[in-house]
């Protein structure tokens, strides 16, 4: 197991170089956001779900830009946290039962006072197919997961996305207007 990493697995995307450039693209600080939190609070009414994040994942941190439920934690670190596997792959990540999966039996939020017992995340993909963190639901108790709820909440990362986009065009467009004075 790598130090720092609770998995006992690789959990660093082939293409990590270019995923942080991307991620570094959107020139986002580490702070939580009005607009990600109001979007957590969706996500979590959604599936009635005790804890929803839109996070980040950072060179070492995963950054929680929204969050419902989870108010007094901002950050977990990389080799701790469910994002940092669900950013592996192109469709979402989901732990019915997490005791009842290898990987995740030395995981501090799973064995620790936490208690984390499900997870579902969704990968949040900038074009070019990096993807930059999850929007993800979180219980303490195991719950099924069923093909539509997954398909919802790809639809809530493309959103969190979407809203990415946005603001990096906007802020493209403002510096541009600068420069051409």
């Amino acid at each position: 197991m790598d130090k720092g990493n609770s998995f006992g697995r690789n959990i660093i995307p082939g293409n990590e170089k270019e995923r942080l450039e991307a991620l570094h693209s959107y020139n986002l600080n580490d702070l939580p956001d009005h607009y990600f939190t109001n979007l957590a609070h969706i996500v979590a009414a959604a599936f009635d779900a005790p804890i929803a994040l839109i996070s980040l994942v950072r060179e070492n941190k995963v950054i929680f830009k929204g969050n419902a439920g989870m108010e007094d934690r901002n950050t977990e670190e990389r080799g701790d946290s469910m994002c940092s596997l669900a950013i592996l792959g192109n469709e979402p990540t989901v732990f019915v039962d997490s005791l009842a999966e290898p990987c995740l039996l030395t995981n501090p939020n799973v064995v620790g006072d936490f208690g984390l017992r499900f997870y579902a995340g969704a990968p949040i993909t900038a074009p070019g197919g990096y993807n930059l963190g999850t929007v993800c639901i979180i219980d303490k108790h195991p719950r099924n997961f069923t093909e539509k709820e997954q398909v919802l909440l790809k639809r809530f990362a493309e959103n969190a996305m979407h809203e990415l986009e946005m603001r990096k065009s906007l802020y493209s467009k403002k510096y541009q207007n600068r420069s051409s004075l």
